[in-house]
């Protein structure tokens, strides 16, 4: 479908713009270290808030692929001969991607509309809940990532791709958890910047399958020939093979004369 072809390339316009607001963003911050500090860190710095923006436009240009997820068909599925079961199955597999890949984008939205407090100061509610809105979405679009992997139509290198990103980005999110606990926060801002360019990149990939091929993928089962209704023909039974045809009618006249 066009449009939804329009989605998928717009996304991958926003995500290339999310990406370099955010190297920016960096750029215009001095004595902060990246190693230790989050992304969230830097934008409530006094020049990081171009960070935000960057958040909320990769927000909008992954909401951009939902609908694109929509008219995708489950490959294993759509094909001749499926059966109904695995068919119902893949169908909640999908409704279950598209709901997670909502969440990512709806947490995106709200961690960029609600800022995290400024590095050694106390938490805030605001903080609070910017912190679990971003936990929400690293969690949900790897899981998202892997129940597509099986659904989109591509080739298997790709499918390769989506997977071991997503173990990447699970395996990140796990370091997160660590670093952030029995870890004492060692290296956690930079353990946070590899999870999310893992996790852009996951995204970007969804974006490059979805652009060309928002299509619909169901294979139609080949109907079947029909044959030509044969009409009987009650005047004659010229043609009719092995003397099948209708019985004259006494007393009708074969060539002129009569029988």
């Amino acid at each position: 479908m066009p449009g939804n072809r329009n989605g998928g390339v717009l996304a991958l316009g926003g995500i290339a713009l999310a990406a370099l607001l955010a190297i920016v963003g960096h750029l215009g911050v001095d004595g902060l270290d990246p190693v230790s500090l989050t992304v969230s860190d830097y934008a409530v710095s006094d020049s990081g808030g171009v960070i935000h923006v960057a958040m909320l436009l990769l927000a909008a240009a992954s909401a951009m692929l939902v609908p694109a997820l929509r008219q995708l068909g489950a490959p294993g599925v759509t094909r001749v001969g499926a059966v109904g079961g695995g068919e119902a199955r893949a169908g909640r597999r999908g409704m279950v991607a598209e709901v997670l890949l909502a969440a990512w984008a709806g947490g995106l939205l709200v961690a960029g509309l609600v800022p995290t407090n400024p590095p050694g100061t106390e938490m805030s509610t605001a903080a609070y809940v910017h912190r679990y809105a971003s936990v929400v979405a690293f969690l949900a679009l790897p899981v998202a990532g892997w129940l597509l992997a099986a659904r989109l139509p591509t080739d298997a290198r790709a499918r390769h791709w989506l997977r071991a990103l997503t173990l990447a980005s699970l395996l990140l999110a796990a370091a997160m958890v660590w670093s952030a606990y029995p870890g004492d926060r060692a290296l956690y801002g930079l353990i946070e910047r590899a999870l999310i360019l893992t996790e852009v990149a996951l995204l970007t990939l969804l974006a490059v399958i979805l652009a060309p091929a928002a299509v619909d993928h169901a294979v139609v089962a080949p109907r079947e020939s029909r044959e030509p209704a044969q009409i009987n023909n009650h005047n004659s039974i010229i043609g009719e093979p092995d003397g099948v045809g209708v019985t004259p009618v006494r007393g009708a006249s074969v060539g002129g004369r009569p029988r």
